[in-house]
């Protein structure tokens, strides 16, 4: 009985720390939502005090009245959604090459590979500015979007979810002769599409949440995304306006947000799955 007990008491204490943990975690989001439905008064004067005594959508409004939302929106979406589909694309062809190809020198080319996610952006980041101001792409989308479309942890989960495909699956059909691509599609791509939609949903919060990169690129206000639109909002106003910055923040997360809280499980299911081969 008093092992029981002990037992019974020790996973009410994990409970309580846990409750914890999440409380930590969810107060950033519940401060800017609830901080955004107040006026900025209010905001400042007490902005430990969740819940708005009056709650106002005017910062809401003022967003969509002072900037182009609309615009800067869809351009944060549409950099997310291209990017995080060839990402995907490339992750799936390179994985499935590593793991089903035999090629001398393979095991030493993941190695080269698997090391560049060592390396830092800060690294990158001047050779790639270069490339893209030669090419005539500054200040675009597209700009943006071009040094991010392969990425080595996409590579790295597709290629350890189909490590656990048997092997014999894929030797019975090129028995038969069928191709590459038809073995892809039609037998490999079934068995990995929870790890699939995992890395791309990864991939398109990254992207949604990118900041430095774009703000080296982007100058005009038409083509800025949702980070840098809040930057600007919060430098334009010298930080006094806080609760439309919050207002800024909440519609910056709130699409990410959703997608996550959607595919959590397959998320979660992927990083478990990834570290059972080496």
């Amino acid at each position: 009985m008093k092992i029981r007990k002990k037992i019974k008491d020790s996973q009410i204490l994990w409970h309580i720390l846990l409750c914890l943990v999440v409380a930590i975690l969810l107060f950033p989001i519940v401060f800017a939502v609830m901080n955004s439905f107040k006026n900025n008064t209010e905001a400042i004067n007490n902005v430990m005090h969740l819940l708005p005594k009056e709650p106002t959508l005017e910062n809401y409004i003022h967003v969509f009245e002072k900037l182009p939302f609309v615009r800067i929106t869809l351009n944060t979406f549409i950099i997310a959604v291209v990017v995080t589909l060839l990402k995907t694309i490339t992750s799936l062809f390179a994985a499935y090459a590593f793991v089903y190809f035999d090629f001398k020198g393979k095991g030493i080319l993941y190695f080269l590979m698997l090391s560049t996610m060592f390396i830092p952006f800060t690294v990158t980041m001047i050779p790639n500015y270069l490339l893209v101001s030669k090419l005539g792409l500054s200040d675009s989308i597209i700009g943006v979007m071009l040094p991010q479309f392969a990425d080595v942890l996409g590579i790295f989960m597709l290629r350890q979810s189909m490590r656990g495909i048997s092997k014999s699956l894929i030797e019975v059909a090129r028995l038969d002769n069928i191709g590459n691509v038809k073995i892809m599609t039609d037998i490999v791509l079934p068995l990995v599409r929870p790890a699939l939609i995992s890395t791309g949903i990864i991939f398109f919060i990254n992207s949604w949440n990118e900041y430095v990169w774009p703000v080296l690129i982007l100058k005009s206000k038409e083509n800025y995304t949702l980070s840098l639109a809040l930057q600007m909002y919060i430098s334009s106003e010298g930080g006094t306006n806080f609760s439309v910055a919050m207002a800024v923040s909440v519609m910056t997360m709130l699409i990410p947000l959703v997608l996550y809280i959607i595919f959590q499980r397959y998320i979660i299911n992927t990083f478990a799955m990834s570290g059972i081969k080496g």
